[in-house]
This record gives structure tokens, C-alpha cells and sequence, in this order.
């Protein structure tokens, strides 16, 4: 095995017990899958029947989720609704003797959930071919935001990476991130994954950021496609306006780049194969694992390419799936062999 590698798998080996605080919004991910029947006669739709109903934790549930299953111990701060999905998601975290100390359950409040429904053959996998997204008809309440900020500023004195996941729900904001800064200070990595609002976080003392490449297109409007040029430009521009140390910009089947300070930026090539199974939460992998890795004592190249292992692992997975230390471990011995991934 490469040295490089070999400090990869150390760097894995290292993620038992860490602390790492997620501060997000919570999303119920549920999947419904049928096997389809016929063409309705009322419409022209498929009529699907119902085999079974999952149920997965999405967006910053879903980080927590990954945290949890790669062995980190992980303090969630969170509101969910008094209604089933936030149940859902309650309970699947107390199973995994997951602390819900921090999640504030709002009364009159929807958690934001997202049904997929997947139409197959027998013996086949299923299609998606409808998502149905129930989402709040009103903002979450300032105190319930001033709160779970203060929540999470509390918590940061004790951990070495906050991450925040921000989909656009009231759970995360910038302010949030001010004043998480301010409490943990200097020593402190916080690390975001914003879905709408990336470019409200100036000032707000981020230590890194990992957007796709749409997010990073919708920051600037301006499309990259495969001009690298630009999106050397565009990711210069938000690591410096953001003030950032580190970008990491994820690009489907072209992989990662990384940008850091006083460093020219680092392609990393697509781990496994270019035809995904299935995308889904995959940015939420990927921050689980590049936010571990800091608090394991990695640099930031070094969690961007463990970052890059997991979402090429996760991406054949279907539904919202995560990503454990074995299969990591495994897929990193595996490239040192040189042979094929990601299967695990």
C-alpha cells in the first residue's frame, strides 16, 4: 500500500469516538415502492402495486446518520413537527442511542419530508417515477432558530468540527454560524453544506464548504460544464469571498476539486464507476466523511479524497443509504491492489 494510503486508512481507523456536532435540517425521506400492474383507464398513468413503504433520514438527519455509522459520536441539533415523519425520525435515532437532547419538536410545524414513489417489474429494481415533497407553509420560528443557535454555540466548546447543514428549512443560518465561531473560537472547524444559501455566509467564520457544482453555478450564475477555466475562476472567487480554507466542489462522474488557500487547485478523479445507481443523499455522505476526517486529524486533501471514496461507494447504493468504516477500509485496500471498486 501507498504511504498515501496508507494514511488514508489510518486516518479511518482514527474515527471511533470522535465528537462531531451537526447542526441542520432534519428531512424524512420515505420511498414507496409497487410493482407495476397496468395503464389506469381513468388517466393515462401507471397503476402501481404497493409492495412496501421504507423509511430513510434525509438531509442533515442523514449526515448525522452517516456520522453515526462510521463510528463517530454525534450530537444532532434539530427541530422536527409533532407529526409522523418528525416521530419517524425521532425514534430511528433513539434506536441508534443517538442523543435527542437538541432536537426541539415544534408543535403546528411540518417536517420536511420527501416521498419518492419507485414503479418496477418483478425482480427488478425500481424506477423513480414521482417524488412528492411536504414541506412547512411557514418559516420556523425565531425563537425556536435562536434556540437551536444557542444550542449549538453551547456544544461547540466541546467539539473539534461543527457541521452545518443547511437546506433551507430554518435550522441553519448564518447568524448560527457567527455565533457558533465565536464560542468555539480559533481551534474550531466548521463545515458547510448549504443547499440555497451559500452565498449568505461571508463573515460568518466557515472553515470550509462542499457544494456541488450547480451550487456553485447558482452562486455566480454562470454554467461551468466541462470549461475548467471557470470553474478555477468560480472556485477562487467563492474560497476568497466566502473566506474559506478550503472549497470542495463535488462534480458527479468528473469527481471533487479542491480548493485551498495559496494552493493550486487539486482534481480528484471519480472513485468507482461513472453510472450512479443512485444519488440520492449522496452530498450529505460526503460531508459526513470529509467533516470525520478533520476531527481525525486529516488535512484537507486528505478528508476530500476520503470524501471521494465514500460518494463513490454511496452512489451505487439505492435510496438514501450510508457509508460504514468497512466498506471505506476495504475500498482503499482495494486501490492499492489495483482492483476494481467500488463493491465492498
Amino acid at each position: 500500500m501507498s504511504a498515501d494510503l496508507s494514511r488514508l486508512v489510518q486516518v479511518v481507523e482514527a474515527f471511533p469516538g470522535k465528537e462531531i456536532v451537526v447542526l441542520g435540517d432534519f428531512v424524512a425521506d420515505r420511498f414507496v415502492t409497487g410493482e407495476i400492474s397496468r395503464v389506469s383507464r381513468e388517466a393515462p398513468v401507471l397503476i402501481l402495486k404497493h409492495h412496501r413503504t421504507e423509511f430513510a433520514p434525509g438531509g442533515g438527519a442523514n449526515a448525522v446518520n452517516n456520522l453515526v455509522d462510521l463510528g463517530a459520536r454525534v450530537t444532532p441539533v434539530s427541530a422536527v413537527g409533532a407529526d409522523d415523519s418528525g416521530r419517524a425520525l425521532l425514534d430511528y435515532f433513539a434506536a441508534k442511542r443517538v442523543s435527542l437532547a437538541n432536537i426541539m419538536r415544534v408543535p403546528n410545524w411540518t417536517t420536511p419530508t420527501k416521498t419518492r414513489y419507485l414503479a418496477g417489474w418483478t425482480h427488478k429494481a425500481g424506477q423513480q417515477v414521482l417524488r412528492v415533497d411536504h414541506e412547512p407553509n411557514h418559516p420556523l420560528p425565531v425563537a425556536i432558530q435562536k434556540q437551536l443557535s444557542a444550542k449549538a454555540a453551547k456544544l461547540a466548546r466541546k467539539s473539534p468540527v461543527m457541521v452545518i447543514c443547511d437546506y433551507g428549512f430554518g435550522c441553519a443560518a448564518p447568524l448560527s454560524a457567527r455565533a457558533i465561531r465565536r464560542a468555539g473560537g480559533k481551534k474550531l472547524k466548521i463545515t458547510l453544506d448549504s443547499r440555497y444559501s451559500l452565498g449568505e455566509y461571508p463573515g460568518s467564520g466557515i472553515s470550509a464548504a462542499t457544494p456541488n457544482e450547480g451550487e456553485l453555478e447558482a452562486l455566480y450564475h454562470r454554467a461551468i460544464g466541462r470549461d475548467l477555466q471557470r470553474l478555477d475562476l468560480l472556485g477562487r472567487s467563492a474560497l476568497r469571498s466566502l473566506g474559506l480554507d478550503a472549497l470542495l466542489v463535488t462534480r458527479g462522474k468528473d469527481g471533487m476539486t479542491l480548493f485551498e488557500k495559496s494552493k493550486p487547485p487539486a482534481a480528484i478523479p471519480i472513485f468507482g464507476s461513472d453510472e450512479a445507481a443512485d444519488v440520492t443523499g449522496a452530498g450529505d455522505t460526503v460531508i459526513a466523511v470529509f467533516s470525520l476526517a478533520l476531527a481525525s486529524g486529516a488535512s484537507y486533501a486528505e478528508a476530500a479524497e476520503l470524501a471521494n471514496y465514500a460518494g463513490g461507494i454511496v452512489v451505487m447504493k439505492r435510496g438514501t443509504a450510508t457509508v460504514t468504516r468497512e466498506e471505506l477500509t476495504a475500498a482503499l485496500y482495494r486501490e492499492a491492489s489495483g482492483g476494481p471498486g467500488p463493491k465492498v
